[in-house]
């Protein structure tokens, strides 16, 4: 692997023009493809398995014609204080809205009038009506015309004083992240140029992690009609994509300028770096990319296609950081090195060929990261109990975890969606925002009239049940459909309760006369979708872990090394997901992160939390482990290996977690709840993984095993693949290779540098 990738470095440097050129092609390639291609015109959502799925399957099949893609909105009005909607000239207003809207658009399927006597749409109290308005296309496919004509209904009510709101996901637009997403790269520069004292050194992983995310995310936006992707997938594909191709970047030029200040020509440290950093690149990324490929087991479509996205970019972020950093290293000379350290090479080498000493590279000194672990070699103990003892406490709201999916309520309680939502919980009780629809299928029913009397008859009587409207059979008869308001909240204990009550209902009636029950509806898909995601993640978890488990034994040759390094996750998501729920179910700091309703964590977040912090926390393990195995296959004794790790990787590891925490925590700004949670967690689960794990928990475990840390069987030793990581085989060839060619030359043309 190491002598493989030595050959890409070298060939990406002496050919950095042609590799330039094939990487600038691909972006133009890929953002032609996304400019020219079709909006997306759905944004689909299915659970296959789950009932409320088969349901809907059912209603497609039964019901044809009547597409569930169509965009919808309400339209909600309360009378002004101290009068009725029902009022002469109110009713009057609302019903010339309802004539307004039926005329503002092609598009509209139809518009219900809330005084309709068949289906009233007005508050026991006379206080409140809805207009509730269908259209033929999904919300990515309504016009700009459609849309103002919709906002601008009610206009004329507002200003005779009666208050109008409007929800629904008609109005739903592409979410945005706001400035911090700029606060975020902005930081990531700031960073890389402390890290690296150079303004060249620094802009170059933020290029190329550019090129990289700009190729995927456009390819992306190009397959997103066709492959029916959804928004959050190019944003998630853009945040991970971002990180890992920064931090990538940075590891390899950090090991380039390493190369070179041991005395290396330009070419051979480029080749060395990809050589050896870029193999624990590589593994990185497989292991990232194996935590979000393994997003299929789950079987949600969505989440599959989430986790492939985002992994697609990963193995770009790899591929760029194989070839194009050697190749821009080419480019950028002596300029990668701050002129500081120039100038100290220049004198350094005048002063060699004065007295004619050869130059061999810098000596190794101190810095802050052998300190740091000497500290922590010193009280291992201390520092072991201290990390794994304050991540366990902000742990403990991780068992207070309340799942769901976000709807209007999750909105902040500025925006009109969120207005309209609490209009209809006051007005016609807190389950109307979450109505159940109840699906009876008929055909091996032998009294069908009889069975739908005694399926609305016995939900009914259920005390969480507020009302249920009257079966509707289909043309064919072999099925009807009915509504259930529940009394409580959508995403309530006590209707998820209610759901079961009546899927048991069901059973029940099936075994008796035949006859099928399903609950479906959007309550009802989130309960399922909970459910599953509930069911998958242990099943999930263990996958991941053991398959990363199986690769990093063969990167560092040891079994408990990488049993530490599972354990150690293990500790810190548990940690960022307590965070989580404190912040966003609790509403603890709530202001401070723009979290304004606290509800539920979206079901999605522990499983895609899991999926995508366990392959960036396996990249400082793999970085600065690396570093440590190197040290120890060589000669060095565990001690020394744990400080040698740490004087080269604690600075970079540092620098690469901060850039990290930064792109995540840019995300925060979002406008859509989903970002917005991924975005605190994952940066959250980050800072905890890098800093106290890798950089504490790590280190005084390693110290506490002593040799025993890397101890492998030798049958194992010998059955395991050897992909020489570490570059011990590299460095033999090439070192035997300098020794038959009288090499004194690599190391005196490297006094410029």
């Amino acid at each position: 692997m190491a002598t493989f990738l030595y050959s890409i470095g070298r060939f990406a440097f002496r050919r950095r023009r042609l590799v330039a050129l094939v990487w600038v092609a691909l972006l133009a390639i890929a953002g032609v493809g996304a400019a020219t291609a079709s909006t997306a015109t759905s944004n689909s959502f299915s659970i296959p398995g789950t009932e409320a799925q088969r349901a809907f399957d059912l209603l497609e099949e039964r019901y044809p014609g009547q597409s569930a893609d169509g965009a919808s909105a309400r339209v909600v009005f309360k009378a002004p204080e101290g009068e009725k909607i029902t009022a002469p000239e109110n009713a009057a207003e609302v019903s010339g809205i309802v004539k307004e809207l039926q005329d503002g658009s092609d598009q509209i399927a139809s518009v219900a009038d809330p005084f309709d006597k068949k289906a009233p749409a007005v508050s026991q109290d006379g206080t409140t009506a809805y207009i509730s308005v269908t259209y033929d296309v999904s919300s990515f496919e309504l016009t700009e015309e459609t849309r103002d004509s919709l906002k601008n209904a009610g206009n004329d009510a507002r200003e005779g004083g009666m208050t109008v709101e409007i929800g629904g996901d008609a109005l739903m637009v592409m979410p945005e992240t706001g400035i911090t997403e700029v606060i975020g790269v902005v930081v990531a520069g700031i960073v890389l140029v402390i890290t690296f004292g150079s303004l060249v050194a620094a802009g170059l992983p933020l290029i190329t992690a550019l090129i990289g995310v700009g190729i995927g995310v456009s390819a992306i936006t190009a397959l997103a009609s066709v492959m029916d992707l959804g928004s959050t997938t190019a944003t998630l594909a853009m945040m991970i994509g971002l990180a890992v191709g920064i931090d990538y970047a940075l590891f390899i030029v950090s090991r380039y300028r390493a190369e070179l200040a041991e005395g290396r020509e330009r070419e051979e440290a480029a080749g060395r770096a990809v050589g050896t950093a870029g193999s624990a690149v590589v593994f990185a990324g497989l292991t990232v990319v194996i935590a979000l490929a393994g997003l299929t087991v789950v079987n949600i479509p969505i989440l599959t296609k989430m986790g492939l996205a985002a992994a697609g970019t990963v193995v770009l972020a790899v591929l760029v950081a194989i070839t194009l950093i050697p190749a821009f290293l080419g480019f950028a000379g002596e300029r990668i090195v701050s002129r500081k350290d120039r100038k100290a090479r220049k004198a350094a080498a005048e002063q060699a060929a004065a007295t004619g000493e050869v130059l061999v590279g810098d000596a190794p000194r101190d810095n802050g990261g052998t300190r740091w672990s000497r500290f922590v070699q010193r009280r291992p103990v201390m520092v072991l109990l201290a990390g794994v003892i304050g991540l366990g406490v902000i742990a403990i709201p991780a068992a207070s975890l309340e799942m769901g999916l976000p709807d209007d309520g999750a909105q902040p309680t500025s925006t009109s969606p969120r207005k309209a939502y609490d209009l209809l919980s006051d007005g016609f009780g807190p389950g109307f925002n979450g109505p159940l629809v109840g699906v009876v299928d008929l055909k091996n029913s032998d009294d069908q009239d009889a069975v739908l009397q005694r399926i609305t008859g016995e939900i009914q009587k259920n005390d969480h049940v507020a009302i249920v409207t009257p079966p509707a059979p289909n043309e064919a008869g072999d099925t009807a459909t009915f509504q259930v308001i529940p009394k409580d909240r959508p995403n309530s204990t006590e209707t998820e309760t209610l759901v079961h009550d009546i899927r048991d209902l069901g059973d029940t009636l099936k075994s008796e006369d035949g006859a099928e029950v399903f609950v479906t509806g959007a309550t009802a898909m989130n309960i399922d979708f909970s459910e599953k995601m509930n069911d998958a993640l242990l099943p999930y978890l263990a996958l991941v872990v053991g398959l990363a488990f199986l690769l990093l034994m063969v990167v560092f040759r040891s079994i408990l090394v990488p049993l530490k390094a599972a354990l150690g996750f293990l500790l810190s998501v548990v940690a960022a997901l307590g965070a989580v729920v404190a912040v966003f179910q609790w509403g603890w700091l709530g202001g401070l992160f723009g979290v304004e309703q606290p509800g539920p964590i979206m079901s999605v977040m522990p499983i895609l939390m899991v999926g995508v912090v366990f392959g960036l926390a396996m990249d400082y393990e793999v970085f600065l482990v690396t570093r440590m195995r190197e040290a120890y296959v060589h000669g060095e004794s565990p001690s020394e290996a744990i400080t040698t790790g740490f004087r080269h990787g604690a600075r970079v590891v540092t620098a690469a977690a901060v850039i990290m925490i930064a792109v995540f925590a840019g995300f925060i700004g979002s406008s859509e709840q989903m970002i917005k949670m991924i975005g605190f967690g994952l940066a959250i689960a980050v800072f905890f993984d890098a800093f106290v794990v890798r950089m504490a928990i790590v280190p005084a475990v390693l110290a506490l095993l002593g040799k025993r840390a890397w101890w492998l069987p030798r049958w194992l030793d010998r059955a395991l693949p050897d992909f020489d990581v570490e570059g011990d085989k590299l460095r033999k060839k090439l070192d035997g290779d300098a020794a038959e060619g009288g090499s004194g030359k690599e190391e005196r043309e490297t006094v410029s540098v």
